[in-house]
């Protein structure tokens, strides 16, 4: 992020796979908050190119993504400190799609809740999200959960170290 917040410490993806350019919204009450977020969709987006040849559509599985990224941003916000991680959804329902002469994605998000876990230094947050293009709901995601941990972050890549591989996390 290039305008982030004072003592902000979460990362997100850079660009092509961070899926938001604002965020419009963002607060809590108690255990619970909201985010709202757009994307400009741009007609030569990376993901045009490949999928499909000759019938371009955004990947759903980005609009999910988008979705976690959030989720992420708002553990941020409330504190967190460290790698987030996606720990996995509920139900997803895919009832459209993003084409190249869509203007506009938007993402909302209720935080059903967020908690942090002091002695592990860890936060975790459930959520829910709808994405729209362009004010019609394409994708509805329930239960999208994200984790915050420290000293996960493989800073020294691509140099071998302690966080070079992957596999289950909490082991080793």
């Amino acid at each position: 992020m290039d305008d982030e917040p004072e003592g902000f410490a979460c990362r997100l993806p850079l660009p092509p796979m961070l899926m938001v350019d604002r965020i419009g919204h963002i607060g809590s009450e108690g255990r619970r908050g909201t985010i709202v977020a757009e994307r400009d969709v741009r007609v030569d987006d990376w993901f045009f190119q490949c999928h499909f040849k000759g019938d371009p559509v955004q990947p759903g599985c980005l609009g999910v993504d988008a979705i976690w990224q959030l989720v992420g941003f708002y553990c941020g916000w409330a504190g967190a400190i460290g790698s987030g991680r996606a720990l996995g959804c509920g139900e997803v329902a895919f009832e459209g799609q993003i084409r190249p002469m869509d203007a506009t994605v938007r993402y909302e998000v209720e935080i059903r809740r967020f908690a942090s876990l002091v002695d592990s230094g860890a936060a975790i947050a459930v959520g829910d999200g709808r994405v729209l293009v362009d004010g019609e709901q394409i994708y509805s995601i329930k239960g999208a959960r994200v984790g915050v941990f420290r000293d996960i972050a493989y800073a020294d890549y691509p140099r071998q170290g302690r966080h070079s591989r992957g596999g289950v996390m909490g082991r080793g």
